[in-house]
């Protein structure tokens, strides 16, 4: 894929579950179906972590892959989250997205590195593993440099050359970091997709020029991370502001303005419960359920927005 092909919203999407804690096929084909129904949305991003990928068995991802693959019929590409420990699992999960008909993955680095850290080299060498295996594309996941599982800028640039290395999930949160990865793999891998990922703080993120958004906001409100990424590239900051302030107010509701974690999730999917999106709201434990007054606090930011 080219990176013209790849401007626009890339939302990642929730999975719905039965009252079993079950995959509900029907609700995730009626949801993908109506994310991808938006135009500007470019391709979506199953088995990421609003998908809840580490509560989901290596056969139910495989089955979700299959799942949207089957729905959208080819109409926008398919990418899953691949999430493993190493080098040697990460490939067979990203053998099961190929063979389940996806048009790539998106590769989370190890979450023993989150604490741990990594050798240097380590990085370079499980992308180039993972891609190996596989002949669809990568997706690069950074992190945020707290975590200890952030790529710098030399590590990102050698995975630049990776053939089947398209984009960036740009989820550095330190702003200068961020900006200085942005102004730099623009000049040295101008192939490559740059997308924010901050549900939190959009459109700050999205004027430094970037392709895109991937975010789990957008399979809740999609028309308007479209919006908002359409007027940032059309330079109209009014309407940017305009479209940023009615999604303020759903995140400030829904997020409660953190950065999005398990229990965001979880609130967003009683948000998309709400508007009649999703048919259960359930996420899988060991998320615990939300409050009356969680719900009703959700309620009303969907109510203050016209949404509901």
């Amino acid at each position: 894929m080219v990176r013209e092909e790849l401007r626009g919203v890339f939302p990642a999407v929730l999975v719905p579950f039965k009252d079993d804690y079950s995959i509900d096929e029907e609700g995730f084909r009626r949801l993908v179906n109506w994310v991808a129904s938006h135009d500007g949305v470019k391709g979506i991003v199953v088995n990421g972590h609003t998908g809840e990928i580490q509560s989901l068995l290596p056969e139910e991802r495989a089955e979700v892959v299959r799942i949207a693959v089957s729905e959208l019929k080819g109409r926008i590409p398919v990418f899953s989250g691949v999430s493993a420990e190493g080098t040697i699992e990460a490939a067979k999960h990203a053998r099961a997205v190929q063979e389940a008909g996806g048009q790539g993955i998106l590769l989370m680095p190890p979450h023993s590195w989150l604490r741990f850290g990594m050798q240097p080299e380590s990085p370079v060498e499980f992308f180039r593993g993972v891609a190996k295996a596989i002949d669809i594309s990568i997706i690069v996941h950074q992190y945020p440099k707290w975590t200890k599982a952030s790529y710098n800028l030399q590590q990102l640039l050698a995975m630049s050359e990776i053939p089947n290395v398209i984009a960036v999930k740009m989820g550095e949160r330190d702003m200068a970091t961020y900006e200085l990865h942005v102004r730099t793999l623009r000049k040295e891998a101008p192939h490559l997709a740059l997308w924010t990922c901050h549900d939190e703080y959009l459109l700050p993120t999205l004027v430094q020029g970037m392709d895109g958004a991937l975010v789990g906001f957008a399979s809740f409100v999609p028309d308007l991370i479209v919006a908002l990424v359409r007027a940032v590239w059309a330079q109209d900051l009014p309407e940017a502001k305009r479209v940023y302030d009615r999604i303020y107010e759903l995140k400030q509701a829904v997020y409660r303005m953190d950065e999005p974690s398990a229990t965001s999730h979880a609130r967003m999917k009683e948000a998309m419960f709400q508007r009649g999106l999703i048919p259960n709201a359930l996420a899988r434990p060991p998320v615990v359920p939300l409050t009356e007054a969680e719900k009703a606090s959700i309620r009303e930011g969907l109510v203050r927005v016209g949404l509901l």
